[in-house]
């Protein structure tokens, strides 16, 4: 009755009294009549009181609003953190349009930003994750200004948290928190939290907070009025035991993110990729102003994969623009400094503080480059790259030390806080932090990391300490690129300090392929020579265009390489269709030349390093242009590889293309062919074979499935091959009529092949008469595996029959997983028993069982049996069977391996085993066991044997059976 009156205090005031009400009807009744309304806010609690009021105000047609910049009357500002005013100052004002539409793209990718995503639909915590500088803490900030305009209930909220800024704070409570610039709002703060169904957390640079190992994890708080330490708090708010309702956005960079997965639930991953290419082709056109000077720019950058990718980030793009300009304005080459990343920020450096023509070094940068190094490394392993004044005093460095780099933006303040600064980019301070390593200066007596938290190079390289910290290893990289002669004379011209190359005589405790990219970054060919001096064996494994070029640059110096495994991922090399479309896009050079230099320069090792005698391409990508250019160098007159090993290959028909390159080479001894698409190689083969240079000795093809006709044609150059000796073709598609082709092949008196495997070549019995016939016809054939055929007793018995005969020389039999019982190991027994040339024999995973170990251990007892190697791992071997076992051991002569793995002997059959082993005669070298390690009388029983017999080695490990069983491979190479 009394709602009349309350329009004497004044429009703001009703809306302050209505807000308490938290009643949206009596709002609407209240405000019926209002068309005009003027209002100041000077506070938060105005700008919620009038957010609350506004949108019920249905009839509303003027509003005038004005916001307080500041503090006015003692009373706290309106917009506490000014997220607009932060956003048009984050760039250069020309650029505005291509940093909102980068942003605008990443906002389409944050669900609870859009309308069309119910609020059921939308995650309540979304990661933005990127590389540093690529616009993460942008995009965050411009999320702040969509908040409001997105959200669905007429209560809402938003808070900024900085984790860099969280790192100087001390213990508070969570309400202190998240109003540490604004106290009065504490109150009003909590009372928002608790009812507002709205409120947003934007947790800033996860990467940046410092903490103890763990205690975001165990340490957890729900109180929000405890005092607590800041990162325990934020980890709390992480967990949601704070404000369990509240949408979270988190920005971090890569290297944070399985930290900050352990703390969030069922996050959306928003990666913030930066500047995509059509961004930077943007950017060039705009920034260096003549079209063509920025094609040739942009194309100048592409050689460069690592450099390329940089630019992602806004500023490195400027940085980029900036030198090459100068650069092209003065007639100069920009391929040189666009090589590598060291060349482009070392050109940018000292572009900066090039000293006038005919004039000397400028000796007064001195100490301010000596402040800005020693800073730039500090941060680097403390992993800080926000600096104040208090960061400064311990380096002995004062603000006015770096003045210079600030005036010529290799530092930049900071937008929030004009008494802080960090470097134009991460890269920037990895590079300055690599050059704190080489530079000397005037009066330095001592290393000035001494009394600094900062490590010496050795650690630099430490895969401990990069595991601890990823920036160190791009400043590695650096240091290498420094360490080029013509690098350090720049740095001295320019500076006048002298540079020292100690740090490159330290050893690189690295993987390969992180040597490779450091050394890539020296472009000194006498460096890399030097360093990989002793590098003999080389595995590389290439998944980015960046990779490529590192590895081809340093393989053409290793003098002395012996042994290459290369593995090419998919992506590396662009094949021939997605290249077509994306040249037709660019219209400029082609996405293909990009990588063919690199490849090709790789591929040239082949045939220019003549130490060079294995390799080994697996599991890569190479399409028929890149195929067809390592096919050239594989056939070159030049090359010396003896073994090549090539193994699952695409796309399709590379295989053939790479057999014709061996035909008539004249060093290659041992040929791999490994893959899926190997039928139409047959023919390929064929003329390889049938060349008369051909020195092939040993050939492995599968799987394959050709026809019986190509079958036939390929074992017919058995004929007239002089040269192979190994020929393994398991897991091929052969079937019996195919074993019968080459049996034919094999019986013919010029075939040279005494080693064959057949493993899983879906053989039966019908085809053991042909094998059989061949062990007695063929005078040359010793080692043969029949593994995985299904064989059966049948098969054994006729294959028997050709092994009773004088004639046969076989000496290795692998029949394991061959279907073979007790029945099939009798036949074998008495072979055996008659003096066969057999002395290696493999039954791994048959039903053998007690009666069929105890066939063969009547053949091991026979004086005339020469076995010294037999498997009978996993053949349902049980305590009964040792003591068959123990009485042939102790009779026998010859053998000296005996594998029993798989097999559950026990202690009692242990114990049998051992009472033929403890004699002085015994001549068995390995026994292989399974044995229950928690089993003391066992392993009593073991120590007992090694006591009594030092010279028996006796594995009792447990591994996969298929993975330490003796492989075709074993046997024939």
């Amino acid at each position: 009755e009394e709602e009349p009156v309350l329009w004497a205090v004044g429009l703001l005031e009703v809306f302050h009294c209505l807000y308490e009400s938290q009643d949206s009807e009596l709002v609407s009744k209240a405000t019926a009549a209002l068309k005009d309304a003027s209002l100041h806010l000077t506070t938060s609690q105005d700008l919620l009181s009038c957010s609350f009021c506004l949108r019920h105000c249905q009839d509303l047609q003027r509003l005038s609003l004005r916001v307080a910049k500041g503090e006015e009357d003692g009373k706290p500002s309106v917009l506490e953190h000014q997220p607009a005013s932060a956003w048009k100052s984050t760039f250069w004002p020309e650029d505005g349009d291509i940093f909102h539409d980068v942003t605008q793209r990443n906002q389409k990718l944050i669900p609870f930003l859009s309308p069309q995503t119910g609020p059921e639909a939308r995650p309540r915590t979304v990661v933005l994750h990127g590389a540093a500088g690529v616009g993460k803490t942008t995009q965050a900030k411009r999320t702040l200004l969509d908040w409001s305009e997105f959200s669905q209930s007429p209560l809402h909220c938003a808070f900024y948290l900085s984790c860099r800024e969280l790192n100087h704070m001390i213990p508070c409570t969570f309400a202190e928190l998240i109003c540490r610039n604004c106290p009065e709002m504490q109150d009003v703060a909590l009372e928002v939290l608790t009812r507002a169904e709205n409120v947003l957390f934007v947790v800033d640079g996860f990467e940046e907070l410092k903490v103890p190992a763990g205690v975001l994890i165990h340490d957890i708080c729900s109180d929000w009025n405890q005092k607590k330490p800041v990162p325990v708090l934020l980890s709390s708010l992480l967990k949601r035991k704070m404000v369990a309702k509240a949408t979270l956005l988190v920005t971090t960079r890569r290297e944070a993110l399985r930290e900050l997965l352990l703390l969030v639930e069922q996050p959306l991953l928003v990666e913030v990729e930066g500047f995509s290419e059509a961004d930077r082709v943007l950017f060039f056109l705009r920034h260096l102003e003549d079209t063509d000077q920025a094609l040739r720019a942009l194309d100048t950058v592409k050689h460069s994969p690592a450099l390329f990718h940089l630019c992602a980030a806004p500023a490195v793009c400027q940085l980029l623009c900036a030198s090459l300009k100068l650069l092209m304005d003065g007639g100069e080459d920009p391929g040189l400094a666009c090589q590598t990343t060291t060349s482009l920020f070392l050109r940018f450096l000292c572009d900066q503080f090039t000293p006038a023509p005919g004039g000397h070094p400028q000796h007064h940068l001195r100490r301010p480059l000596k402040a800005l190094c020693l800073l730039a490394a500090q941060g680097l392993w403390t992993q800080v790259s926000l600096f104040d004044t208090e960061d400064l005093e311990p380096l002995e460095v004062e603000e006015a030390d770096l003045r210079p780099f600030l005036d010529k933006h290799v530092l930049q303040r900071d937008r929030d806080h004009e008494d802080c600064f960090s470097f134009i980019h991460l890269s920037m301070q990895q590079f300055l932090a690599a050059a704190f390593y080489i530079l000397r200066f005037p009066g330095d007596s001592e290393w000035q990391g001494s009394t600094l938290d900062i490590r010496g190079v050795r650690e630099l390289f430490s895969t401990e300490a990069r595991a601890r910290n990823p920036q160190l290893a791009q400043a590695g990289r650096f240091l290498w690129g420094l360490l080029n002669g013509a690098r350090a004379r720049e740095l001295e011209a320019t500076f006048g300090c002298q540079v020292s190359l100690e740090a490159g005589e330290e050893l690189l405790k690295l993987g390969l392929l992180e040597v490779f990219h450091c050394l890539y970054e020296s472009q000194d060919p006498e460096l890399v020579s030097k360093a990989t001096a002793a590098l003999k064996d080389a595995s590389l494994h290439l998944t980015t265009s960046q990779d490529l070029l590192s590895c081809s640059f340093c393989l053409q110096h290793c003098q002395d390489l012996q042994r290459l495994s290369l593995r090419v991922a998919k992506g590396v090399l662009p094949e021939e269709e997605v290249a077509l479309e994306l040249d037709a896009l660019d219209g400029r050079e082609s996405r293909s030349n990009l990588h063919l230099l690199p490849w090709s320069e790789l591929c040239s090792v082949f045939s220019s390093n003549k130490s060079l005698v294995f390799l080994d391409i697996s599991h890569s990508f190479l399409s028929s242009q890149f195929v067809s250019t390592l096919c050239d160098q594989l056939a070159s007159a030049n090359c010396c590889l003896q073994k090549v090993v090539l193994k699952n290959i695409s796309p399709d028909g590379v295989y053939r293309n790479l057999c014709l390159a061996f035909g008539g080479h004249k060093t290659l001894t041992h040929l791999v062919l490994e893959g899926s698409e190997l039928d139409d190689v047959l023919s390929s083969l064929r003329q390889v074979l049938s060349h008369w240079r051909c020195k092939l000795q040993c050939l492995r093809l599968g799987p394959c499935s050709a026809p019986e006709p190509e079958w036939a044609d390929l074992f017919l150059t058995l004929q007239f091959n002089h040269s192979l000796t190994c020929l393994d073709l398991s897991d091929s598609e052969l079937l019996d009529e195919g074993a019968k082709l080459l049996c034919a092949g094999l019986r013919h008196p010029t075939c040279p092949v005494q080693r064959l495997s057949l493993e899983n070549c879906q053989l039966t019995e019908a085809c053991c008469k042909e094998v059989s016939v061949t062990l007695v016809v063929s005078q040359k054939l010793t080692h043969l595996c029949l593994a995985k055929n299904d064989l059966g007793d049948n098969g054994v018995e006729t294959l028997c029959e050709g092994l009773r005969y004088p004639e046969c020389r076989l000496q290795t039999l692998v029949l394991w997983c061959c279907s073979i019982t007790s029945e099939g190991c009798g036949h074998l027994s008495t072979v055996l028993r008659q003096g066969s040339s057999l002395t290696q024999l493999d039954l791994g995973l048959n039903h053998v069982g007690v009666p069929g170990l105890k066939a063969l251990c009547e053949a091991l007892k026979a004086p005339w049996c020469r076995l010294q190697h037999l498997w009978l791992w996993g053949c349902s071997l049980t305590p009964f069977s040792c003591q068959d076992l123990s009485s042939a051991l102790s009779c026998n002569r010859s053998l000296v391996t005996l594998d029993l793995g798989q097999n559950s002997l026990g202690f009692h059959g242990v114990k049998l085993l051992c009472d033929a082993l403890r004699l002085q005669n015994c001549p068995l070298q390995t026994l292989r066991l399974k044995i229950d390690e928690s089993d003391a009388d066992v392993q009593n029983l073991l120590r007992e044997i090694k006591e009594s017999n030092p010279w028996l080695a006796v594995d009792s490990s447990r591994p996969h059976p298929q993975r330490h069983r003796p492989s075709a491979h074993d046997f024939l190479f």
